[in-house]
């Protein structure tokens, strides 16, 4: 199969050039505000971003998780960086279409996939415990789905972010990033 040729003058191939170079700039510019490459660390100040997290970040801050697990840690696979990233890549779009199109729930509940993700990063980081301890790590989220016994979350609800809501955690300082985009654009939009 052939391309189509086209046969663009020297002023449509400069107009077609200055459209794609603001087509990749605002795209860049975009992607910058929006700290899109904050999103490829395991910084848990990453999920602040979204001003929804907030209690969720604060929450987990002061909880036991805070001390030694990343909010990567417990909601992302963590078997390969493919998996990592794609899983990421999804669950952000989701997200994000969540929030702009005002589906965004007060409480946020873990669809399916993500708890699947969660539950066996539970037992991953609790293995010896679950196994030795109490015996109940042998179970995976899919027997759950199938009535076969209880999710982590059944007995430990608020672990561990507590109960959370827009307004759980009112008097929390939380480390919100500066806005990236230049203060004369700050001004003009106020």
């Amino acid at each position: 199969m052939k391309l189509p040729k086209f046969n663009l003058s020297r002023r449509g191939q400069i107009t077609a050039l200055i459209l794609a170079g603001l087509f990749v700039g605002i795209g860049c510019y975009f992607a910058y505000t929006l700290r899109a490459h904050s999103y490829l660390g395991n910084d848990s100040s990453a999920c602040v971003n979204c001003h929804i997290m907030a209690p969720y970040y604060a929450s987990w801050q002061h909880s036991s998780h805070g001390r030694d697990a990343t909010c990567n840690d417990c909601h992302v696979p963590n078997g390969s960086v493919m998996a990592k990233y794609a899983f990421k890549a999804t669950d952000g779009v989701g997200h994000m279409l969540a929030f702009i199109t005002h589906q965004d729930k007060d409480v946020i509940m873990a669809k399916d996939g993500s708890a699947e993700v969660i539950m066996d990063n539970c037992i991953r980081c609790h293995t010896q415990l679950n196994q030795e301890g109490v015996k109940t790590g042998r179970i995976d989220f899919m027997a759950t789905k199938r009535g076969e016994g209880m999710a982590c979350w059944d007995c430990h609800r608020n672990v561990p972010h507590g109960k959370n809501s827009k307004a759980s955690t009112p008097g929390a300082i939380i480390p919100y990033p500066e806005s990236p985009a230049p203060e004369w654009l700050n001004k003009a939009l106020k």
